[in-house]
């Protein structure tokens, strides 16, 4: 053949220069050195590449293409990257072949590898001397990249204090405590006699945290917004999107409530109850994960009292809910036991200074220790 170098009777002299260097491939499918751009109109950048073929394939087996991905749309490609979805590895349902948003929300959708086929493992891979390897993909790439984005892009900085959490959780429990009250007389039989007392939907405590956090960015507009680097701009938003974290067996993920700022404290607990279900359940779809704008991390659930959370990229602010624990407490000029947890917030310090913060945090704390203070912006 061509350019094949001769062996013993061919009857033509070896070639003198190294024989060719096949390309090497890297993790999307495209030989070393040559990667696919994220942007334009799909072209790959640098000299021309070999067809789409089977490649090697990722350690669960999903074979990896050479060449090219067929998506014309720079939204796919964005959406694709956010999610940690490794466009190679899908089968387009365009035509050509062409990768769709519906294909990249189809991958979303679908479990991690081994983790949800039941297994009860996590993907890992054992290397010859026992240390295990963990696939970065999914959510758990998506977070990954998510949070070194943040610690790259952002100067945070944080803020705490401690609050007395006893009125809150006595509110709770009378908001949650079955209300009887007497009906108006009315004779046997008429529509709508009265049949005794009846349930209220239950309010969590995590609903009324978003409900203060509501308020207090009503107050502190600052605090819902980010920085649009390439204008050199800080944008404020108008509505309150609220993220909130969620451990799954996946790993952490962090659900929105949009337009949180609309919904009552009913509203907010049958909402949160619901991501958290589709979260722990892997149904929630990509809308429901993206286009928050600011984050209430409930860490308190781990049993830990304090942290300084990683603002969750692009947004400006977090949120920190400690544990509450039984505390002695100076009430008045008594000293007392009550219900305290630790507050914290790390912000980005490019849209506001630490006065901002520390006014959103204290406003919060005071909604917490008073109530009562949250009917001043019903």
């Amino acid at each position: 053949l061509p350019g094949t170098p001769a062996g013993p009777g061919t009857g033509r002299d070896a070639p003198t220069g190294p024989p060719p260097r096949v390309p090497e491939v890297n993790g999307s499918g495209a030989p070393a050195g040559h990667g696919v751009p994220t942007t334009g109109q799909g072209a790959p950048d640098g000299p021309a590449r070999p067809a789409v073929g089977a490649g090697v394939p990722h350690a669960d087996g999903t074979p990896v293409r050479r060449g090219p991905v067929a998506v014309i749309s720079p939204l796919v490609r964005r959406l694709a990257r956010e999610h940690g979805i490794d466009l190679a590895t899908l089968d387009g349902t365009g035509p050509d072949g062409l990768i769709l948003r519906a294909d990249v929300e189809r991958a979303v959708r679908q479990p991690q590898a081994a983790t949800e086929r039941g297994t009860g493992t996590t993907g890992a891979q054992a290397d010859g001397d026992g240390a295990r390897r963990i696939p970065l993909r999914g959510l758990r790439a998506t977070a990954a990249e998510r949070l070194t984005r943040s610690r790259r892009e952002i100067p945070d900085a944080s803020c705490w204090v401690d609050a007395d959490a006893t009125e809150l959780l006595a509110l709770k429990r009378r908001m949650n405590a079955p209300l009887t009250h007497s009906a108006p007389t009315r004779s046997i039989g008429s529509p709508g006699a009265a049949q005794g007392g009846r349930e209220r939907k239950p309010v969590s405590l995590l609903a009324l945290l978003a409900r203060i956090c509501t308020a207090a960015l009503s107050r502190f507009p600052e605090l819902n917004a980010f920085v649009d680097t390439d204008a050199r701009e800080i944008v404020l938003l108008p509505q309150v999107h609220l993220g909130f974290a969620a451990q799954t067996d996946r790993g952490l993920v962090v659900p929105v409530v949009h337009e949180a700022h609309t919904l009552d404290a009913e509203q907010l607990t049958e909402r949160t109850a619901q991501l958290t279900e589709a979260a722990r359940a892997g149904t929630l779809t990509p809308g429901q994960l993206t286009g928050g704008t600011f984050t209430l991390n409930n860490y308190g659930v781990f049993g830990v009292d304090g942290s300084t959370p990683i603002v969750n990229h692009p947004e400006a602010a977090m949120l920190g809910v400690g544990r509450i624990v039984r505390k002695p407490w100076v009430v008045g000029d008594e000293l007392a036991v009550r219900d305290v947890v630790q507050l914290s917030l790390t912000f980005d310090h490019r849209v506001c200074d630490g006065g901002t913060a520390g006014g959103f945090l204290r406003h919060v704390a005071d909604c917490v220790e008073h109530p009562g203070e949250l009917l001043r912006t019903l």
